[in-house]
């Protein structure tokens, strides 16, 4: 079942749609996964909406939500800063543990990309959450901007952020960048991306994700259970980012590279991604 539900975060709306299992009896409490999307893209693109479906199948709650000033949430559109979608993650912890039939020592984590580092970094600072899953995620933006803009990219991409704190810091309207600019994504893939898509940013978003660190507090998830789940040639998020977050981590952390997959692993049809997690969940976190 599919219900459309609502929470505020820092006076803000957020949009989320739950999904609970038809099994489910009176009294009886599960455990719930938080699904959040990637940069710019909403509840609705495809890689929430096929986790939540698939959460839901395997028995466990699953809400699917809007970060502020994306999709159906209130906010400035486009102004992402990653800390301000911490604070989303921990306050849709505070909500769905409210829920009847949450199971509130159990609620985990799962983001993909954008997502996945906002997961880690929640997890690190929010010990109520019980288990986090980090899909083809980042820990530190520099690195990660500095593998995804290369040659004179970089200049271009790093001159833009210093004139937009420029104008930001003289009062003037920021720099607006294109999505492309800030995460440059092949074609092919694009279409992965889903509904509601932002397709522009003020400067401020990207400064935002090239100064996060998850690296910085993903030690700190320990000795809760952390799956770390990466394309193994990822063209969008460097792999090397997992391999940082796991340097960074303690246990128990498993390390997952599949082959044969991309930036978005799980695609329909794509069964050997969907089986290692469920396998994972079952361990560490039944529903």
């Amino acid at each position: 079942m599919e219900t459309p539900v609502s929470f505020m975060s820092d006076g803000l709306k957020l949009a989320g749609i739950l999904h609970t299992p038809d099994d489910m009896a009176p009294g009886e409490k599960r455990a719930a996964l938080l699904v959040m999307h990637g940069f710019g893209t909403s509840k609705d693109g495809s890689t929430p909406e096929i986790m939540a479906n698939m959460f839901c199948d395997w028995g466990y709650i699953a809400l699917r939500f809007d970060y502020r000033s994306c999709g159906e949430s209130e906010g400035e559109r486009g102004l992402i800063r990653c800390l301000d979608q911490v604070a989303d993650t921990q306050n849709a912890v505070t909500w769905i543990a409210e829920q009847d039939g949450v199971d509130a020592d159990r609620i985990g984590v799962i983001g993909h990309s954008f997502g996945a580092a906002v997961a880690a970094y929640a997890g690190g600072v929010d010990e109520r959450i019980a288990a986090v899953i980090s899909s083809c995620g980042w820990g530190d933006g520099d690195t990660k901007f500095q593998l995804q803009h290369l040659g004179d990219d970089w200049t271009k991409f790093t001159d833009a952020l210093a004139e937009g704190k420029r104008r930001r810091e003289a009062g003037e309207p920021d720099l607006r960048m294109s999505r492309w600019d800030i995460v440059p994504i092949p074609e092919h893939l694009r279409t992965n991306m889903g509904e509601n898509v932002i397709m522009d940013f003020p400067s401020e978003t990207a400064q935002s994700m090239f100064d996060f660190r998850a690296n910085d507090v993903v030690g700190k998830i320990a000795p809760r259970p952390l799956l770390l789940f990466h394309a193994s040639d990822d063209s969008v998020t460097p792999t090397d980012q997992s391999l940082q977050l796991f340097a960074h981590a303690g246990q128990p952390t498993d390390l997952l590279l599949l082959s044969g997959v991309d930036h978005f692993p799980f695609s329909i049809g794509n069964d050997r991604p969907r089986d290692a997690l469920h396998d994972w969940l079952k361990t560490y976190l039944p529903a």
